[in-house]
């Protein structure tokens, strides 16, 4: 059993994936544990945020708090915390894993395809960084 389970969520398929992944969180977590759940937004270039509302821009973040606080209500576990960050990834993954002192981190991947060979997945970048364990679903 874990103390705090990091579950990187994706809100693409209507979160179904992540949903997935934090069923298997819940199997795995102590009674007394934390789930945190991190979602990474990319980086929207400076050219593209100009052309953005303030009220599209907060419009989204309203309907992205309310995805992950349905997703947060799947998790059972005695803390459940939520992380929005924003750059890359894999990075952001590894140090919010770090901030939540975290003893697993979950994550999902998909079939890697060319362009994994060459640049490799998040998945893949979280594995071969990370101090702790990691699990992958797909």
């Amino acid at each position: 059993m874990y103390k705090s389970i990091v579950v990187a969520v994706a809100l693409f398929n209507k979160g179904a994936t992540s949903r997935g992944l934090i069923e298997k969180a819940n199997k795995l977590i102590d009674s007394d544990g934390t789930i945190t759940l991190v979602h990474v937004l990319d980086e929207v270039p400076a050219y593209l945020s100009a052309a953005v509302s303030r009220e599209q821009l907060l419009a989204h973040r309203a309907a992205l708090r309310e995805q992950l606080d349905s997703l947060a209500s799947a998790a059972k576990a005695k803390t459940v915390d939520i992380d929005v960050r924003g750059g890359r990834p894999s990075d952001n993954i590894l140090a919010c894993a770090k901030d939540c002192n975290a003893d697993l981190i979950m994550v999902a991947s998909h079939k890697p395809d060319m362009s994994d060979y060459f640049i490799g997945s998040t998945a893949s970048r979280v594995v071969r960084h990370s101090p702790i364990s990691v699990l992958v679903a797909r």
